[in-house]
């Protein structure tokens, strides 16, 4: 039993790190998959194997190299100076969604809960700090907590959009966009969510002794995060092509049935930025660790300070300039992760 627990552990904590803001508002997912029409169910079959086999290679590699952060990660790949130079890459881009996660928790207590902005970031920073500071464990256990509700939610989003009419589009919507743009657009989306896992999907590999905890933890979580894209493309395409209008598209299909179901929503908005924004900020320390050698506790603050000061002006034109660019050196990092032999993504034996 304590295996299966720990087991579930490293799932929701894999679901909960790539399952953000942009997942739960629907529009990842349109833009993604959705829109692309009825091939979209095999594009997200194929994200969901890569999900599953990559996120498994990539904790049994951290697992097996002892690496303590993404950085050793890169440096095994890489190695030294390339590896170097993309995690202080992946380092600044880190720092942007952090930013951005900590305004998006502003913002939802502002817009959802009629509080005030600064009240929503001083609560998710001091909220974040006594997490961070506990360490992985603390990590293990919110993501434990907050991953349960995710997946009822998106059960609960099939269950009231199966009487719609379009309840068949998934299976039946065409697309006029070209057919490469359509399969790359499964790689773009594995390859970024997965580089940017790394800051928390590594040093869970390097903490877990058992392999084939991180084994099964790994193909739970890939395939739960598989399943949660079907349901979102299932509900969204069952409002095609009226919902490709609204920024938070699935707020929109939400509104629609009722307060209580609507808050439940918000509160699970609120949990999937809150773990992205602790596997991020988790990440940054353990790189500024290795790179300043100065102490966690302070480095967790100095971070959580400078995204606080940093949220206040904003940082959407600097993501529109590093997303693309991170994009295409994901696909660089994704590539060398398929070529890695070592982690290989099989059943570990039981000895």
């Amino acid at each position: 039993m304590r295996t299966v627990w720990q087991v579930l552990q490293v799932a929701f904590t894999y679901i909960g790190t790539v399952v953000g803001a942009g997942f739960a508002t629907g529009q990842e997912i349109l833009q993604f998959f959705t829109r692309y029409g009825w091939l979209a169910a095999l594009t997200i079959g194929v994200s969901c194997a890569l999900f599953t086999w990559l996120g498994i290679k990539l904790m049994l590699m951290a697992h097996d190299g002892k690496a303590r952060s993404y950085e050793d990660l890169n440096r095994m790949l890489f190695g030294r100076r390339f590896g170097s130079g993309l995690s202080l890459f992946t380092m600044v881009v880190l720092f942007g969604v952090t930013t951005i996660m900590l305004a998006g928790g502003g913002s939802l207590f502002e817009e959802q809960l009629h509080l005030s902005y600064q009240t929503g970031l001083l609560i998710t920073l001091a909220a974040a700090y006594l997490v961070l500071t506990r360490g992985m464990k603390a990590i293990l256990a919110v993501n434990t907590l907050v991953v349960p509700f995710m997946i009822l939610l998106s059960v609960t989003i099939v269950l009231i959009s199966r009487d719609l009419p379009g309840a068949s589009n998934w299976l039946r919507l065409t697309s006029d966009y070209p057919t490469l743009r359509i399969w790359l657009s499964p790689l773009l989306y594995t390859a970024f969510n997965l580089a940017m896992a790394q800051a928390v999907l590594v040093p869970l590999g390097a903490s877990i002794r058992d392999r084939r905890v991180l084994y099964w933890g790994g193909l739970v979580g890939g395939v739960g995060i598989g399943l949660m894209l079907l349901a979102a493309h299932f509900a969204l395409s069952a409002q095609m092509p009226g919902i490709r209008q609204f920024e938070i598209p699935m707020g929109h299909i939400i509104r629609t049935f009722g307060g209580s179901l609507h808050l439940l929503y918000t509160l699970v908005i609120y949990g999937e930025i809150f773990t992205t924004f602790i596997a991020d900020a988790y990440g940054l320390a353990l790189q500024l660790e290795q790179r300043l050698k100065l102490n966690r506790r302070l480095l967790i603050a100095l971070i959580l300070i400078l995204s606080y000061f940093v949220s206040q002006i904003g940082f959407s034109h600097l993501l529109a300039t590093l997303y693309p660019l991170f994009g295409l050196v994901s696909l660089l990092w994704f590539g060398m992760i398929i070529a890695r032999r070592r982690g290989t993504a099989q059943p570990p034996s039981e000895h």
